[in-house]
């Protein structure tokens, strides 16, 4: 089975900074990829950011220039650093991770959602 644990949303105000986490954990053999979507009430899950085993990434027009994604390999985690958050940012931020479990199989799994609120 494969974990997924996410951390560091809360609420703050425009302009503000917060800093997402999210360590994977159990039987994965490989990542391929890590990233953040998020929901906002009444729409669609977007990509947010992903970050691939060769470090490439890809960031979203909405959050370029404000947003950074990075990973930790060793640890198996990513991280997105937010800044200058703007109350449109307010959305549920999921974690997803690509890649393969022992065994062979497939590993597309996500996280539970953590709550970022942005006050105007």
């Amino acid at each position: 089975q494969v974990q997924l644990v996410e951390s560091g949303g809360g609420l703050v105000q425009a302009g503000g900074s917060l800093r997402l986490s999210c360590a994977a954990s159990g039987s994965i053999s490989s990542i391929n990829a890590m990233g953040w979507y998020r929901q906002a009430p009444g729409k669609q899950r977007e990509l947010v950011a992903v970050i691939r085993s060769s470090g490439s990434t890809t960031i979203a027009d909405s959050v370029k220039g404000r947003f950074t994604i990075s990973r930790d390999n060793a640890k198996k985690t990513v991280y997105l650093q937010m800044s200058s958050l703007k109350p449109e940012d307010t959305a549920a931020y999921y974690c997803n991770v690509v890649g393969e479990v022992w065994g062979g199989s497939r590993l597309n799994s996500w996280g539970q959602g953590t709550q970022v609120t942005v006050s105007s």
